[in-house]
C-alpha cells in the first residue's frame, strides 16, 4: 500500500489495543456525510477499541464544515486532505495509515445499522478471520436517516465457515461487489497487496473477487451491518452512465480477467469467474447500448 506525497493529515489519539479502523472517503456528500458519521458512534464499541479515518477527497461543498463539531468532539477521528484523486485512492490513502486488526469501509452518504458493527468485530478478533461478510439493505435518497427500529434485525447470529474459495463459489454475487459489506483482516490486505485500482469507477469489482479469491477463513453471516442510500446522482448510478464509466468498467473487468493468471484455480473456481466476468460484459454491453450518454 502507498500513500500519496502530497497528502496532508491530522492524526489522532493513538491507543495500544485498537481492533478496527473504519475509512470513509468523503466528496461532495454534505447532505448525507454527517448521518454516516453519527451511525458509526452508534454501534457500541469504547472510542479508544477504534479510529475512525476520515478522507477529504478534494471536496468542493461543505461536507467537512457539517461535521467540523463531530470531528471536536471524538479523540479517535484521522482526518486526512488530499487532492481529488477518486474513491480508489481515498480508501487506499485511508488503509495506508490504518490501525489495529481490521478495517470496515463505509461510503460517506450511507449508514450503518445501529450496533451492528460489534458482534462482527468480536467474532473476527476471536477467530483472526480474513473477512466477515455481512447483509445490507437498499433504502432511497429521500430518507436522512434510518433508525434502529425501522429494521428487522435477527436476534441469533449464525456464522458459517468459509475455507479458501467457498466464499467465492458460495457467496460471491458479481452484481454486489460492494466493499462496505465486509470487515478486513488488515494483516490480510496487506499481504496480499489487496488496493483499489487508481482512477476508476467500478473499482471495488476487481478488489472483491481478489479478497474472495485469496482468503483462507472467512465467515458469511445473515445479519444487516449496512444501508445502502440509492440516490440519482451517485457515482454507481445506472441513470448517469458514460463514456468515461464504460472506460472504467473495461479496466475493471480486464483487471478482473487478469485473476486466472495469478494461481492454478480449480475448474470451478475458473468457471464462476468466466461467468462472471461475461455478466460483466453483458452489463457492459446494457447500459452502453440503452443508458450511455456521451
Amino acid at each position: 500500500m502507498f500513500i500519496q506525497q502530497q497528502l496532508v493529515y491530522l492524526h489522532c489519539q493513538q491507543t495500544r489495543n485498537m481492533d478496527l479502523s473504519i475509512i470513509v472517503p468523503i466528496y461532495n456528500v454534505e447532505q448525507y456525510v454527517r448521518a454516516c458519521i453519527e451511525s458509526i458512534y452508534r454501534q457500541g464499541l469504547d472510542e479508544d477499541r477504534f479510529v475512525v479515518i476520515l478522507v477529504n477527497d478534494g471536496t468542493k461543498d461543505k461536507s467537512m464544515e457539517v461535521i467540523a463539531d463531530i470531528i471536536q468532539q471524538h479523540k479517535n477521528i484521522t482526518v486526512v486532505h488530499q487532492e481529488n484523486q477518486g474513491l480508489s485512492m481515498a480508501r487506499n490513502n485511508g488503509m495506508a495509515i490504518a490501525k489495529g486488526e481490521y478495517i470496515l469501509m463505509p461510503d460517506s452518504d450511507d449508514l450503518l445499522v445501529e450496533n451492528s458493527v460489534k458482534p462482527l468485530l468480536e467474532k473476527a478478533l476471536e477467530t483472526k478471520a480474513d473477512m466477515i461478510v455481512a447483509d445490507f439493505l437498499k433504502f432511497e435518497d429521500t430518507e436522512l436517516d434510518l433508525r434502529h427500529n425501522e429494521i428487522p434485525q435477527k436476534t441469533n447470529l449464525v456464522f458459517i465457515k468459509k475455507e479458501n474459495e467457498e466464499l467465492f463459489l458460495d457467496d460471491l454475487d458479481n452484481n454486489e461487489c460492494y466493499v462496505w459489506r465486509t470487515i478486513y483482516r488488515r494483516e490480510f490486505l496487506i499481504k496480499n497487496n489487496l488496493t483499489f485500482y487508481p482512477g476508476i469507477t467500478f473499482e471495488d469489482i476487481a478488489f472483491t473477487h481478489k479478497c474472495y479469491l485469496n482468503n483462507i477463513i472467512s465467515f458469511r453471516v445473515h445479519w444487516l451491518l449496512y444501508g445502502y442510500r440509492i440516490r440519482q446522482n451517485s457515482i454507481s448510478c445506472k441513470n448517469t452512465f458514460s463514456v468515461q464509466k464504460a472506460h472504467d468498467l473495461c479496466i475493471a473487468i480486464a483487471q478482473t480477467r487478469n485473476l486466472i493468471k495469478e494461481k492454478d484455480f480449480n475448474s470451478l473456481v475458473i468457471k464462476k469467474l468466466n461467468n462472471d466476468l461475461y455478466l460483466s460484459y453483458y452489463n457492459l454491453l446494457c447500459r452502453t447500448l440503452y443508458g450511455i450518454k456521451a
